[in-house]
């Protein structure tokens, strides 16, 4: 074969791959709007549309499990008075939530949910809580919330993230870029390693460990003023949260903490707290 030929078949080679590859982008791009559009619903007390291809009811199965997991490896702090103060705090924070969504007609949010508290021993401050309600606090956070009503502002936070499905949200995004919008059944079956990974990026869990998936800015604010009505369902003071973020903006140093690498910390998020406080405090009674 003279070298005209040859370059005429890898010319075609080439231009055949790139059509390809141009055809494989332009698909998950159009499966990517599909979900968009087709595959939304809507986040209480703001009215967001989130993108949701993936069912709540898996979400909440794939979480038992990983939660299991993470307790069989870290040990419950044996610090007892503590513990008992974040079973307390997150119990009365969650049973005002159920009332208030029972309430007004949004039970269904919930279904699934059954709550449970831990404290774990660690030195990161770190929290979180995944779909069905298992909340796990980090003993390292503890010297930063001094009190109940700081570690309120934590877990009703955690608990926003986890009602406003911003968790499934991600995960939604990443089925979409990394296998093109498989169903989440079909993700764990085949590629069931792939798939516990993400969810574990996506929630944080065990992120001491490895790479936290950051929320948004847009979900981390969201998660704040929920939050901050979930406290004033509760009984607690909203206010709190000024002093709490204002605390935590100011410590760490050169090198933020783990809960603070996947938060804004910035004046502006305790702007925007303090913007939506007049809405907020409608909600708490003392």
């Amino acid at each position: 074969m003279n070298r005209a030929s040859t370059h005429r078949g890898e010319l075609h080679h080439s231009i055949k791959n790139n059509y390809f590859m141009m055809k494989k982008v332009t698909f998950l791009f159009v499966l990517l709007i599909a979900g968009v559009v087709f595959s939304c619903s809507i986040v209480p007390f703001t009215g967001r549309k989130q993108l949701s291809i993936v069912p709540e009811s898996e979400m909440i199965a794939m979480g038992l499990a990983s939660y299991q997991e993470f307790m069989k490896e870290n040990p419950v702090s044996p610090d007892k008075i503590n513990g008992k103060i974040v079973k307390e705090v997150g119990t009365r924070l969650s049973t005002a939530v159920d009332f208030f969504f029972a309430a007004n007609n949004m039970e269904t949010r919930l279904d699934g949910y059954k709550w449970e508290y831990s404290l774990v021993e660690s030195t990161v401050p770190n929290a979180f809580c995944i779909p069905g309600g298992k909340v796990v606090i980090y003993s390292g956070i503890l010297p930063y919330t001094k009190d109940k009503n700081g570690l309120a502002v934590v877990i009703s936070h955690e608990i926003a993230h986890a009602v406003a499905r911003h968790g499934g949200e991600r995960m939604s995004q990443q089925l979409l870029l990394q296998f093109g919008g498989v169903a989440l059944g079909e993700a764990v079956k085949n590629k069931p390693e792939e798939t516990k990974s993400i969810y574990n990026t996506v929630y944080g869990i065990g992120a001491q460990l490895g790479v936290v998936l950051p929320y948004s800015r847009e979900h981390e604010y969201e998660a704040d003023k929920i939050g901050l009505i979930f406290m004033a369902l509760a009984g607690y003071d909203p206010q709190g949260a000024v002093i709490f973020w204002d605390r935590m903006s100011k410590i760490g140093g050169n090198k933020p903490l783990e809960f603070l690498s996947t938060h804004p910390t910035d004046a502006k998020r305790i702007s925007k707290i303090k913007a939506a406080m007049p809405e907020v405090m409608q909600y708490y009674k003392k």
